[in-house]
């Protein structure tokens, strides 16, 4: 199929661009079906382990990447109450020593800026803005695309990633039926020249405590803080990334924790609210010559910081199956092979690491003491991270 497959694919977000960026260097016809008019990213903070720079850097990206991105010294947990502080892990040099590739963090639209730009210039015209795809139909040997306004394009395959919401996942695999967690996330950003010296350093921190937790850490170049809160409440039931919210709703969510939370909620330029959903994992998203990718194929809460990581993955590795096999649908069928477990696995590590941090022993700081010990003990540091940072999206069998 080298250099003679059509795919397309739909969704610019993360995952499809970087999709896109690797069957392009692989020699496939690629072009990129996106339905807003502009390209830009919406969002804050997110993060990229080993597992996903290895990726990112094999593509070409990291003299680009490189000027965008905070690289954190490390970890920690810190009690939402008295403050008292662990560490976590150490990243920085450790993370390449142990894994060979950096851990980092990006403000979402930076990342998303140098994926689109590495994609337009090896191909000019691979993006189309302003296409809302309407449905997918199989058509003789390969795939017809209906968008909006347009009459329906053909290609030879279609990698659909566009996202939590997306269109074609409910057709193909009818309602998924999100169910409402009990939590609700607070997001927005902080110049970082607004607050004292102490709480820029460059860590990540994760906030625990009874019934909620927060997390800080810094993006592009330490100029800015990326802020989420997250409380269990039932007063809002909104998915959505764009929902404003008010920094006096924000600080009444947390208002027993400790000052330094204060101080970031305070600084928050713009505050954003969405009610967090689970979906339960699809046991298959690939449907002859149409596969789902990132969101649209395993959607995750994001309390294991893998939701862009899995969709950067799975981009490689659907990549590497259609450069391997020989027909569409059996190098599908091993893309979806490859990638099943592992993201089941991490969607439901998300949802357990919701509970460990919101225990109601962390309300007692004496227990609490004992139960950060244990549950963020060396050993099961390394049994809840080491698998996700080690995993090479390169040469994992396909």
């Amino acid at each position: 199929m080298r250099g003679k497959a059509r795919i397309a694919i739909v969704g610019a977000g993360i995952g499809g661009l970087t999709a896109a960026l690797a069957l392009l260097q692989r020699g496939f016809d690629v072009t990129v079906y996106e339905q807003a008019e502009e390209l830009r990213e919406v969002g804050a903070g997110l993060q990229i382990s080993a597992n996903g720079t290895r990726v990112l850097f094999h593509l070409g990206l990291e003299a680009a990447l490189r000027p965008v991105a905070s690289e954190p010294e490390g970890k920690e947990i810190r009690l939402w109450s008295s403050g008292q502080t662990w560490k976590l892990f150490d990243l920085g040099a450790e993370s390449v020593r142990l894994y060979g590739y950096p851990y980092l963090m990006f403000h979402r639209a930076d990342l998303h800026s140098v994926l689109a730009d590495s994609v337009r210039r090896t191909q000019p015209s691979a993006i189309i803005l302003g296409a809302r795809c309407l449905g997918v139909e199989t058509s003789g040997a390969g795939v017809k695309l209906h968008i909006e306004g347009q009459t329906a394009t053909q290609a030879d395959a279609i990698i659909v990633a566009d996202g939590v919401h997306s269109r074609i996942r409910a057709l193909l695999v009818g309602d998924d039926a999100p169910e409402f967690t009990g939590i609700v996330a607070w997001r927005g950003v902080i110049p970082t020249a607004r607050l004292p010296r102490e709480l820029t350093r460059p860590v990540g921190t994760n906030w625990i405590g009874p019934g909620g937790h927060v997390i800080q850490y810094p993006l592009r170049r330490g100029e800015l803080m990326n802020f989420v809160g997250i409380r269990e409440c039932d007063d809002w039931t909104e998915e959505s990334w764009t929902a404003r919210g008010t920094l006096e709703q924000c600080a009444a969510d947390f208002s027993a924790w400790h000052p330094d939370i204060h101080r970031l909620i305070e600084n928050v330029e713009v505050p954003y609210r969405w009610a967090l959903m689970s979906r339960k994992p699809l046991s298959r998203w690939s449907f002859g010559p149409i596969t789902l990718l990132g969101d649209a194929a395993h959607p995750t809460l994001p309390f294991l910081a893998q939701g862009a990581g899995m969709a950067i993955e799975d981009a490689m590795i659907v990549a590497r199956c259609l450069d391997a096999a020989g027909d569409i649908e059996p190098a599908f069928r091993r893309y979806e092979a490859a990638r099943l477990d592992r993201t089941t696995r991490i969607v439901q590590g998300s949802a357990e690491n919701a509970r460990r941090f919101h225990n109601p022993q962390l309300a007692d700081d004496h227990l609490a003491a004992a139960y950060v010990d244990r549950e963020w003990s060396p050993q099961r540091i390394r049994e809840r991270y080491e698998w996700l940072f080690a995993y090479d999206a390169l040469t994992e069998p396909v």
